[in-house]
């Protein structure tokens, strides 16, 4: 199931940031040959108007072939002048731009639509957050579980509610995660916990620990108060476009500060996943539930925007540099040499991705 939930959430990425590239070139009048999802072989094509639309085999991306993008159509002696009126290269460049960019616009308002319906469904929110006056239904939840900790050996999981802990005689029955933290911490032998999962409570004996956090017992959790807040339809929708410039901001923010550290070599290549560990993260939040399931895929559409942009060829950022390089020297960059550059990156990254996708299969041993 899990792997179905990948194919269709990387089938929808594609398909909305494709979708923007193509109604742009339309809508400039540039013709389109071809509007695919996955790359060859093909399973299935047909052709309407100009278009061919296609369903290829290899699950892992899609394309959006333009006429005139590397500009050989134009110096092709057998295509019409018409033809070549309609050609990429022969529209203004600040049309190519709108047209380069407009696959990152596409999954920026994915996201937004995504975050909306969340906020209509009803999105898990911290008390400490920003809607905390919003919040309804308020628990103490396990936002986090350490790996072969005291709650992680008796099967404690990521969004569990805590309904009490008791130590001896005493119980803890509240919601302030502060307050749960200390309870923890100076429990006395077992600590029984009540838990509620997806409804059904049970409970579970707990042998507090020592090294964990540092002057104190603990079980190994991270614990937050969450509850739900919801919107009504025009609140969701601009509360949504807020929430997806906040994401932009920080995604943008981070990938800045990494390639900082890169640079410096002080980059951590263990916090970057790829698509084995994307579907892993897909399974752990389909069990936490749907909303979470549309915020994770949200999260997902708006890095694969920032990502996008990055000024690296075979990159939307890569082209827009070029058309950018262009402009400043007044004559297209020669098309074996973008051409070449294109290529060399994209090799490049299907590399790191083959890296990063081995990291993460050795992670799950």
């Amino acid at each position: 199931m899990t792997l179905v939930l990948f194919l269709i959430i990387l089938g929808a990425l594609v398909f909305v940031h494709e979708l923007g590239h193509f109604i742009s070139a339309k809508k400039a009048g540039i013709r389109v040959d071809e509007f695919a999802l996955g790359f060859p072989p093909k399973i299935f094509g047909k052709k309407v108007g100009e278009t061919l639309y296609s369903l290829n085999l290899v699950p892992f991306g899609g394309y959006v072939r333009i006429f005139g993008e590397d500009g050989e159509a134009v110096a092709d002696p057998s295509v019409s002048e018409e033809d070549k009126a309609r050609s990429f290269v022969r529209r203004p460049r600040v049309v190519q731009a709108v047209v380069l960019a407009s696959g990152v616009l596409g999954n920026i308002i994915f996201a937004w639509l995504l975050i909306s319906v969340s906020f209509l469904s009803g999105i898990p929110s911290s008390l400490d957050g920003r809607y905390a006056n919003d919040v309804e239904d308020s628990g103490l939840v396990v936002t986090s579980v350490l790996p072969n900790s005291p709650a992680a050996q008796v099967g404690l999981k990521t969004a569990d509610k805590i309904v009490s802990l008791s130590s001896g005689e005493v119980r803890f029955a509240g919601t302030d995660a502060e307050a749960a933290r200390e309870f923890i911490g100076t429990a006395q032998g077992n600590l029984s916990v009540l838990i509620s999962r997806a409804g059904i409570e049970a409970s579970a004996e707990i042998v507090p620990a020592d090294g964990i956090i540092f002057g104190k017992k603990a079980i190994g959790v991270t614990l937050d108060t969450i509850g739900t807040v919801q919107f009504g339809f025009f609140r969701s929708f601009y509360e949504g476009f807020l929430m997806t410039l906040d994401l932009l901001r920080e995604v943008a923010v981070g990938l800045f500060i990494f390639a900082g550290d890169v640079v410096r070599g002080d980059a951590d290549f263990s916090a970057i996943t790829g698509p084995v560990g994307i579907a892993g993260l897909i399974g752990e939040a389909r069990v936490l539930g749907f909303v979470y399931l549309l915020s994770f895929t949200a999260f997902i559409s708006i890095n694969l925007a920032v990502i996008n942009l990055l000024p690296l060829p075979a990159l939307d950022g890569g082209r827009l540099l070029f058309l950018a390089i262009e402009a400043v020297i007044r004559r297209p960059i020669p098309v074996r040499i973008a051409r070449f550059l294109n290529t060399l990156g994209f090799v490049l990254l299907i590399a790191l991705m083959l890296i990063i996708t081995y990291r993460d299969v050795v992670k799950m041993f």
